[in-house]
């Protein structure tokens, strides 16, 4: 199924994956060594200092010393000051190969020049933003449209949550329905009615701490590649509302931390077509990442609404948008105009600024002209490839895979659980094995990180165009370190 222009040189065999990371939640955790672990929690009090005090200073006037989550980092979050293409450096000297690369967005790698030099250029002239049009915005709308099949209008927003709650509304108001359904274990933003069924399918409502339970009367989660649950739940909603919209990441929840079928989004759509449902691809991440018209011209599966984040700002704020058919998108014509009767009301008073606007244009049409959709990709198989030897020299029940230059190495499945399999009286121990998980992952990250690998949550990486094959083995060294580290590796 490889396909030229994508990062995908092949599409992956969804069960023998599934069947690896069965196996791996099925066995006793496998975690570092105690000395092991010891020895890189020394690396950050060693060559950390000027991190560990900016940490301590920031936990006194920021929530956890971070204001997102990516940049938190066991035992205490580095201070980087500088990036560029496939390194970062933190504020003590300390190098690092970075395959976190801002959550997803810099597929050409960080900072690339030709970039900065247009934002600079604006920055000159214009500034970052004056609340008005600006010429950017409709060359990056245009670029938007001409490529994405699912897409024939765009708006642009601040970010990822923004675009996916104005799809919420749009689909609600152009479908005159109420129930939104997503695949269990999606991360759709972090609105009320979305965090619901996050991270772990079966969760439900039980992670989603500060929110009224009647937030999600109208939204239900359903088990990803089961698609005759989907379409029992849309038969259920027939008669009490109705499906306004199906949510998914058309590579699988939590960027295909539980992977799809490949027939999975077809099937999908033809539900939500025989239902009059809207299908709402998530693109976040797979936008210009997967192929310079995503996901779905991967898969050939047109959306009726296409979310985008990250890449479209180029790694700069306001990384946000809605975009779709030209019938459900009147639904967000912006100021006092507009055909429409009722409209979907969002607002954003930085969303598509000249910056913002400038930087998005200019780094999806570099990707395009450097083809680094498929660069990124052939990195990602390179990692991937790499890991899965290491993972069989040292006899370790992890799981490697990639979509592209989405690359997923899991060690100890925190994700992986179907609460829904469970008896209600049983959810507690699980929920709690979960969280002794999570623990480990996060020694894992610090093992990484010690190594000089910067990487999501220890167990998703993501490649760039930067990455050069000395960069990919120069990593699979230092992986092979912390692999070696292993409880039970006999070396």
């Amino acid at each position: 199924m490889g396909k030229p222009g994508y990062a995908l040189g092949q599409y992956h065999d969804t069960h023998k994956i599934y069947e690896r990371l069965n196996a791996l939640i099925s066995q006793p955790i496998r975690t570092l060594r105690r000395d092991a672990l010891e020895t890189y929690l020394g690396y950050f009090e060693n060559n950390c200092q000027a991190s560990k005090t900016l940490a301590g200073q920031a936990e006194k006037v920021i929530p956890g010393a971070v204001q997102h989550n990516l940049a938190f980092n066991y035992p205490f979050p580095l201070a980087f000051i500088k990036a560029s293409g496939a390194y970062l450096t933190d504020v003590d000297g300390n190098q690092y190969i970075d395959f976190l690369q801002a959550g997803g967005p810099t597929v050409l790698g960080s900072n690339p020049p030709g970039v900065r030099e247009k934002v600079i250029d604006l920055l000159n002239t214009c500034g970052p933003a004056t609340g008005l049009f600006h010429e950017y915005e409709l060359k990056l709308a245009r670029f938007i449209c001409d490529r994405f099949q699912g897409v024939d209008m765009f708006r642009m927003l601040g970010s990822g949550t923004e675009g996916c709650m104005a799809a919420v509304r749009v689909a609600r108001v152009a479908t005159k329905k109420k129930h939104i359904i997503k695949l269990g274990g999606a991360y759709h933003g972090w609105s009320d009615q979305l965090s619901y069924g996050n991270r772990i399918p079966g969760v439900g409502f039980l992670e989603s701490h500060g929110i009224p339970l009647s937030c999600f009367k109208y939204t239900h989660e359903v088990f990803p590649n089961d698609i005759d649950a989907l379409e029992r739940r849309l038969k259920w909603n027939r008669f009490r509302g109705g499906t306004a919209a199906v949510f998914m990441e058309p590579m699988g929840p939590e960027s295909g931390t539980r992977p799809l079928d490949y027939d999975y989004n077809a099937q999908v759509r033809d539900l939500c077509t025989r239902y009059g449902a809207l299908l709402v691809f998530d693109e976040v991440v797979t936008a210009f990442r997967i192929g310079i018209d995503g996901a779905q011209g991967y898969f050939n599966v047109t959306p009726d609404l296409t979310v985008f984040g990250k890449v479209v700002a180029g790694g700069y704020p306001s990384a946000g948008g809605l975009g779709g058919k030209a019938e459900y998108m009147a639904c967000l014509a912006g100021g006092l105009g507009g055909k429409k009767s009722k409209k979907a009301h969002v607002g954003g008073t930085m969303a598509a600024n000249p910056l913002s606007s400038a930087a998005g244009y200019y780094t999806v049409k570099m990707i395009e002209e450097t083809n680094a959709c498929e660069k990124a990709g052939r990195a990602g198989d390179r990692l991937t490839q790499g890991l899965d030897a290491l993972i069989a020299r040292y006899d370790l029940p992890f799981v490697a895979y990639n979509q592209g230059s989405i690359c997923h190495l899991e060690t100890v499945g925190t994700m992986l659980f179907d609460i829904s399999l469970f008896r209600p009286w049983e959810i507690p121990a699980k929920l709690k094995e979960i969280h002794a998980r999570k623990e480990v992952m996060t020694h894992m990250g610090a093992a990484y990180m010690a190594e000089g690998l910067v990487t999501l949550a220890g167990s998703r990486l993501y490649t760039s165009a930067a990455d050069t094959d000395e960069i990919i083995d120069q990593a699979l060294v230092r992986f092979e370190r912390v692999f070696r580290n292993i409880e039970g590796v006999t070396i």
